[in-house]
């Protein structure tokens, strides 16, 4: 539930003098993302940074000494107020140190850490900030009254997720009716409202309602909305019906291989799908002979069918732990017209069965539309935060877990280094090959990943 608030701060220049051993760490700028439990700082740095911090009191203060180091440019700090830094200043120190003062608004705990440079990103000296006061950045939100979207600033690093929400049925269609005369289009909306505030919520995930209110919207123009949005994933919502009441349980289906096939077929030979045409699976379409965009397309079904066969083993698991009876319990192969894109790794969720009179009570229940949403909301984001695509914010969030990095400062020690990333000494060891508990100053440390 993270609110994020980015500002760039662009530093000033202050002449620090270079070192006549080496090159100092050149400052380049500082980025900000204000959470409601958090705040992480990113300085952008020209290679590899030796630093320490330390926290001072009467007033609260988080100090950061950066050695041989100095600012790049220069420039106004943003005149938005951040909920727990009230200032940032520098100042030029002996030897070629620069130090940077965060004035804070309340007593905070730190832990901070360096990354290696990716493919759009350099090194950088990130440092998380966490009030002791755990309500405190949620009260300073509250009164400012100022709510900012996270995605505005994950904008400025990646894109998001797209994760497109298909209500089943809507308007004319009401779809199956329980004994009760509950709608199937009422309940799978509700749902699929649940889920999309979920997703919302994620930094670095986005979700695309196919249809925003009670209207129909055809079967192959929820895909082609899907492909508009650029979505990453189609999760279609429903509630199963049978003629014996006694079935119950839930259900995930994916596209048979039959079924994606002869909608590929059918999709390249559209030629009002020209304009679709240009892209397939990252690969271009357009002056291609037949045969070869037959073989890219078939490529394309099989790499997309894979993908929703993982995500709906996800969502499936994650429906089972939650408590919810299975009426299958693996991913099951059908023939849906909403989940044949060759393009978009698709599944249908059969939430429940609306013709039991048991579960139509459980499909009309808050409780139960929140569990449900929840369970397909933590299965989509379990396959995604493994797999998201590369250009994703998702997939940029677990490099930097996977490349985190700390430079031993003077006066740290093992176990120091241990609390602060919460794992534990033996894990360190491990992963850097040491023989004992001894550290050196300037030293790097891969901090293992899941920390």
């Amino acid at each position: 539930m993270y609110k994020y608030r980015s500002f760039w701060l662009i530093i000033c220049l202050l002449g620090v003098g270079f070192s006549a051993h080496a090159k100092p760490t050149s400052v380049s700028s500082v980025r900000l993302f204000a959470h409601v439990d958090k705040t992480r700082v990113v300085f952008d740095v020209s290679k590899r940074p030796v630093y320490n911090m330390f926290t001072l009191a009467n007033p609260h203060r988080l100090v950061i000494d950066i050695q041989n180091a100095r600012l790049a440019r220069k420039s106004q700090l943003s005149s938005d107020n951040h909920p727990l830094i009230s200032r940032i200043r520098s100042a030029k120190k002996a030897k070629g140190k620069l130090r940077v003062v965060l004035d804070l608004k309340d007593a905070i705990s730190s832990r901070s850490f360096t990354l290696s440079p990716n493919k759009s990103l350099g090194h950088r000296l990130v440092v998380d900030i966490v009030p002791k006061n755990p309500k405190f950045l949620a009260q300073q939100y509250k009164h400012n009254n100022k709510t900012v979207s996270a995605k505005k600033s994950l904008k400025n690093i990646k894109r998001d997720v797209v994760i497109a929400i298909d209500a089943g049925h809507g308007g004319k269609d009401t779809g199956a009716i329980g004994p009760k005369g509950t709608r199937e289009k009422d309940v799978v909306f509700k749902i699929a409202k649940k889920l999309e505030s979920m997703i919302n919520r994620k930094p670095g995930m986005k979700a695309v309602l196919i249809r925003k209110g009670d209207y129909y919207v055809k079967l192959r123009d929820r895909m082609k909305l899907a492909r508009k949005a650029k979505a990453d994933l189609f999760v279609s919502i429903h509630a199963d019906a049978f003629k014996d009441s006694q079935v119950k349980g839930a259900s995930v289906f994916m596209v048979s291989r039959k079924g994606a096939s002869s909608e590929a077929a059918r999709w390249l030979a559209n030629k009002e799908n020209s304009v679709e045409k240009e892209l397939v699976g990252g690969v271009g379409l357009r002056g291609r002979d037949k045969q070869v965009q037959t073989v890219i397309i078939d490529l394309a079904v099989t790499a997309t069918n894979e993908a929703s066969r993982k995500v709906g083993d996800k969502v499936l698991k994650q429906i089972k732990h939650a408590g919810h009876h299975l009426h299958q319990d693996k991913v099951q192969k059908a023939g849906f017209v909403v989940l044949k894109a060759p393009d978009i790794p698709s599944i249908l969720v059969e939430t429940a069965f609306i013709s039991n009179p048991g579960e139509e009570r459980k499909l009309g229940s808050e409780k139960y539309q929140y569990k449900i949403a929840t369970s397909v909301y933590r299965g989509i984001y379990g396959y995604f935060k493994n797999n998201a695509p590369a250009d994703t914010f998702l997939a940029h969030l677990q490099e930097q877990k996977l490349q985190s990095k700390h430079v031993i400062a003077r006066g740290e020690t093992l176990s120091e280094i241990a609390v602060r990333y919460g794992v534990s000494m033996k894990a360190i060891k491990h992963v850097n090959s040491l023989a004992g508990n001894m550290v050196k100053i300037g030293q790097v440390l891969t901090i293992p990943a899941g920390s």
